[in-house]
C-alpha cells in the first residue's frame, strides 16, 4: 500500500512538473526573444544576462518532467 502512494506521488509530481513546464517555458521563451532583442537595439550583451539562471530553472524542470533526474534521485537512495 505504501509502495502504490509513493507510485501515485511521484506521477503527481512529473505531472505537476510538466505542467509547469509549458508555463514556464512560453515565459522562458519571450523572455530569451524580448531580451535578445534588447541586447540587439541597445547593442549590450549584458542585457542577456537573465537568461542565464533561467537557463538552469528550464533545464532542471525539463530534466525532471522528461528527464532521468527521479531515476537518478531513486538510485542514490
Amino acid at each position: 500500500l505504501q509502495n502504490l502512494i509513493r507510485q501515485r506521488q511521484t506521477a503527481m509530481q512529473i505531472a505537476w512538473t510538466r505542467e509547469f513546464l509549458k508555463y514556464f517555458g512560453t515565459f522562458f521563451g519571450l523572455a530569451a526573444a524580448v531580451l535578445t532583442t534588447g541586447a540587439i537595439k541597445r547593442k549590450n550583451p549584458a542585457v542577456l544576462l537573465p537568461m542565464l539562471p533561467l537557463s538552469f530553472v528550464f533545464a532542471y524542470h525539463y530534466d525532471m518532467g522528461y528527464g532521468t533526474l527521479l531515476q537518478r534521485i531513486k538510485g542514490k537512495s
